[in-house]
């Protein structure tokens, strides 16, 4: 793993901690920035992805992998309507936890794979078929990218939930979202 890789990870993990731990106000910025992060990412490290059997195979188990952690750190925060009835979310040690688990398991992954237990890592990939490091990192990173898009999603329903039987325009409001101008434009001839 590389000085670079292991400050990304450290960076996304502390990101993911400090704009999602505690009580935090739920609107747009909330939804674009993870999915931004996600674009960002897969453009810079899934330029292209390995394609034999072998890898396509682990980069699916991993990819469900990474869908399962978001489920999970998405059901660990929670999303309600404050006293001003704008939205919340709430989440603590149990999702900080699941984060942890995730990104320190890569980097544990990465770290012990180059140096504590190359030789195997080598012996398993060969004996599986899977092509390299290559393999490992589209992988990971889908893995990493499928884990933040089902948290968002399992927020998104959550905040649509918390809004329901509440009128358009008031759900728009809660959400931070400006009203839409509805004025039409009349055409007068003269």
């Amino acid at each position: 793993m590389t000085t670079t890789d292991l400050l990304l990870n450290l960076g996304i993990l502390a990101f993911v901690l400090g704009t999602g731990l505690g009580t935090r106000e739920l609107n747009r910025r909330r939804f674009r920035l993870p999915l931004a992060v996600v674009a960002l990412v897969g453009a810079l490290y899934l330029r292209s992805i390995p394609t034999s059997t072998a890898d396509i195979e682990l980069i699916i188990v991993l990819g469900v992998a990474g869908v399962l952690l978001g489920l999970a750190s998405g059901l660990l925060m929670k999303v309600r309507r404050a006293e001003n009835g704008s939205l919340v979310t709430v989440a603590g040690g149990s999702y900080a936890a699941v984060w942890i688990a995730a990104i320190g398991g890569r980097v544990l992954f990465a770290y012990g794979a180059s140096d504590w237990f190359a030789p195997q890592i080598a012996d398993f990939s060969r004996s599986l078929g899977i092509d390299g490091s290559a393999a490992y990192t589209s992988a990971f990173v889908i893995m990493a990218l499928a884990m933040v898009m089902a948290r968002v999603a399992v927020t998104a329903f959550r905040a649509v939930r918390a809004t329901e039987g509440v009128p358009r325009a008031e759900r728009r409001a809660v959400a931070g979202l400006r009203p839409r101008h509805t004025d039409h434009h009349h055409h007068h001839a003269y």
